[in-house]
Order: structure tokens, then sequence, then C-alpha cells
């Protein structure tokens, strides 16, 4: 899995997608057949940026003052310590979550409607993008979106059914 950042609680936790975002995320990969201490003990969680980039601003419109997004010159810093990580661990299937991460894949930036429950090849690698789990996004919620998010979490049943079982 790879996220955007580590946010205060995961920094605090020591643990990514620790806090509400996890729940989700959780329950998403549940729904794959995946049970979370399983996923958390044998497999690979990582983020684009490897510090939390500290609360963003509040008062701008749009703002809700959660998380900051990493800024470019935060993600190019960390960028090589992410394809080490990459060759590293050599994974065969990613599940990049969140805009940032799934532009790592997507550098085209190519609308989530397009490519949430679908799969490429990279690289040797699968990638199955998933919109953040977030409580304050908005996108998940619509019947549509559901729908796309189900077809990604069939996709990664299908992996996990090839890989571990």
């Amino acid at each position: 899995v790879l996220g955007q950042a580590p946010g205060v609680t995961e920094v605090a936790a020591g643990r990514p997608f620790n806090a509400g975002s996890g729940t989700r995320l959780f329950q998403w990969l549940a729904q794959a057949g995946i049970e979370e201490s399983w996923f958390r003990a044998t497999q690979y969680m990582t983020s684009v940026t490897k510090c939390f980039p500290g609360k963003a601003r509040t008062g701008k419109a749009g703002s809700g003052g959660g998380d900051r997004v990493p800024s470019r010159a935060e993600q190019r810093l960390c960028r090589p310590f992410l394809e080490a990580e990459l060759r590293l661990v050599n994974p065969e299937v990613i599940l990049p979550v969140g805009r940032l991460a799934i532009e790592v894949f997507y550098p085209d930036k190519p609308p989530l409607e397009q490519i949430i429950g679908s799969q490429k090849q990279q690289d040797g690698r699968w990638i199955i993008p998933l919109p953040h789990p977030s409580g304050a996004s908005r996108w998940h919620q619509s019947l549509e979106n559901r729908q796309r998010i189900e077809a990604a979490i069939r996709l990664i049943a299908g992996h996990v059914q090839r890989l571990f079982r």
C-alpha cells in the first residue's frame, strides 16, 4: 500500500493508516478477504513522503484544516527513498491510495472516475488505485464511485487468491 504521507496519529502510533482513513481502508480490504492483522504483519505499507507535512492552513476556501498535502519539492526529496523501497520490496501488486500516491503511477493525472476499479501492469507490477479513504472525502460517497471501489476490491481479491491461496 502506498499512501500520501504519515498523519499526526500515524507518527504518534508508529504505524501507517492508523486513524479513520485506516479504518475505511481496512474495511475495503476486508471485503477483498484480507484481515487487517495479517496484512499489517505480512505486507508492506509506505508513503510518497516520509514525514508528517503538518496541518493545512485554515480559513481558505476548500480548506478543512486537515493534514497539508506535501509540496512537489517534498515529494521530489523523498522520491529516491520511495524508489529504493520499491526495488527492495519488489511487490507484485501496489495499491496507491489517494490522488498523490496514484500520481506516482499515473503522472498524466486522469480523473479518479477513469481509473478507480481498473488495474494496469507497470514494470512487472499490478497497480490497483484506490481513492483516499478519508472521512473528509466526498468522492467515495456517490453510488457510482462506490461501485468503482467495489470493482477495485474485486481486482484486489483476485490477486489475493492468486498470490496467497
